[in-house]
């Protein structure tokens, strides 16, 4: 048996030697000894690199993943169909690589740079590695510079930093996607370029997506990377990956950048799906054990580099999925471990109608202030405590009836709080919005409103603010900080407005009365 198995190897030493006429080093050439699944094992190919990029046979390629003895293991990037055993494999010497570049703009790609939108081909001049060592700690500054969200939730409790990493998790239909899809209509105007990097998905939503971004006019600064659900697990493993090459092109240039990784736990799923087939050993969950460091080295090349290096920044949004709200699952707390603070949504909240459902209090951002305008601080340092104070007494007025006055203070004003915070999708707000809409929240000019009159109330004040006080906004937009002299004038003009033009406007719209308008 030992001689016949050298006879073979010896046999595909030579064959390996003649690829189309050619004489080449048995080094450079391999041959598929089985294949399947999506995996290929090539007997030979003794220089080959962790990571390399292998040439198949009718245009299909593969990425080495496993490096053994006499054979690597090696995952393709295409359909296996089309590759049978005793295939040639010959090494490009090259790693997987990505076109980068302003020619990204707009388009809709594959992890490996193929456009998808019918858009003619990508003339890119340049490519980058997939792979990359993370900028090191001297080359970065500390996050300081706001991100809008434009959502008045997210900006005003759990502020993000261009530079951030923030996770935004929780169950299946609560909400995820939309918060990461309302940040980038925000960044229209400001100088921020989008890559979305969708893993795992089904191709009509990508698909609906990128018209809604079009629509909205947000596709000149977006790049959409595509993973389908219908693609091999390889395309889904590597996807992430090209997508931060591409921003870390725009962000050397001392440009900003975000990022929406979407989801993270489908990525996980397809690594462990690659890492079994490759038969290296299951560990917690069947993942394997190098699991977090996939994550780590992905999300710690996002950050803000030092005005020595280009000042650029990429701020991170990962999307984890939960089951039943577990985040104490292996990858939720893996990520959660990564990121600089998490947006947790609440299955509960999302179901009663309070959306975007942030849970207040679970949720977090460890950059913080840092990346707030002065004046968000001013009108927002207070909300978090009134809202969980408001949670402590909801739970306990469901023991009682007879509640005392300052109870009932609390519960009225959390319930105007809860629903000034509610917003609908795609109607982000300009952060000097959000500032007049906390302030009057925050000045208790609501509380005597019935709670249905919240956010219209809230609407035809900007409106009226806007059209009537203009000095107020641009004062807020040149400062972004409230002066006694400029608190005092707004409110003067809500309280202005609350006399004078809300009860013809509540009127012509049909509106209940509050309590104390009766």
């Amino acid at each position: 048996m030992s001689n016949k198995t050298s006879e073979i190897s010896s046999l595909i030493k030579e064959e390996s030697k003649k690829y189309n006429g050619e004489v080449v080093e048995a080094n450079d050439v391999g041959t598929v000894i089985s294949v399947g699944d999506g995996i290929a094992t090539v007997y030979g190919l003794k220089g080959a690199m962790l990571a390399e990029l292998l040439e198949f046979p009718n245009g299909v390629y593969g990425m080495v993943m496993n490096l053994n003895l006499d054979n690597v293991g090696v995952v393709l990037l295409g359909s296996d169909r089309l590759i049978k055993e005793g295939d040639i494999v010959k090494q490009t010497n090259k790693v997987v690589e990505v076109p980068v570049g302003d020619c990204m703009l707009g388009r809709v790609i594959t992890p490996l740079g193929t456009p998808l939108d019918n858009a003619g081909p990508i003339n890119s001049t340049k490519t980058r590695p997939i792979e990359r060592i993370a900028p090191g700690v001297m080359t970065r500054k500390s996050v300081n510079t706001p991100l809008e969200t434009g959502i008045k939730a997210i900006d005003s409790m759990i502020p993000i930093g261009r530079g951030q990493r923030e996770l935004i998790i929780g169950d299946r239909q609560t909400g995820k996607t939309s918060i990461a899809i309302d940040t980038i209509i925000n960044q229209k105007g400001k100088n921020v370029k989008c890559v979305y990097v969708a893993i795992g998905q089904k191709n009509s939503s990508v698909a609906s997506l990128a018209n809604k971004l079009k629509e909205k006019g947000c596709m000149d600064y977006c790049t959409i990377v595509n993973a389908a659900a219908s693609e091999p697990a390889p395309q889904q493993y590597i996807a992430p990956f090209a997508g931060m090459a591409i921003a870390e092109e725009w962000m050397e240039q001392g440009q900003d950048v975000l990022i929406v990784f979407d989801d993270l736990s489908k990525h996980a799923v397809a690594y462990r799906t690659l890492s079994l087939l490759l038969r290296r050993a299951p560990g917690r969950e069947a993942y394997p054990g190098d699991i977090f460091y996939l994550h780590s080295r992905l999300l710690e090349r996002a950050c803000k580099l030092s005005p020595a290096y280009g000042g650029g920044s990429i701020t991170a949004l990962p999307i984890i999925e939960t089951q039943a709200g577990d985040i104490s699952a292996y990858i939720p707390t893996n990520v959660i471990s990564i990121t600089d603070g998490q947006i947790f949504l609440v299955t509960d909240y999302f179901a009663s109608g309070q959306r975007p459902a942030v849970d207040s209090g679970f949720s977090v951002s460890r950059v913080g202030s840092a990346a707030q305008f002065k004046c968000m601080k001013q009108v927002a340092s207070s909300l978090k405590i009134e809202l969980a104070n408001y949670r402590e007494n909801l739970s306990f007025s469901q023991f009682g009836s007879d509640l005392d006055a300052e109870t009932k203070r609390i519960l009225t004003h959390g319930a105007i709080v809860m629903e000034s915070l509610k917003q609908k999708n795609n109607s982000p707000l300009a952060f000097y919005e959000e500032v007049i809409d906390l302030f009057a929240v925050k000045n208790r000019y609501l509380d005597d409103l019935d709670v249905s009159s919240v956010n219209p109330f809230l609407s035809a004040l900007r409106e009226n603010i806007s059209a009537s006080h203009s000095d107020i906004i641009k004062e807020l937009k040149e400062k972004k900080v409230f002066s006694d002299e400029l608190m005092a004038k707004l409110g003067d003009a809500v309280a202005s407005f609350k006399k004078n033009e809300w009860p013809s406007y509540r009127e012509a719209n049909n509106l209940k009365k509050g309590a104390s308008e009766e």
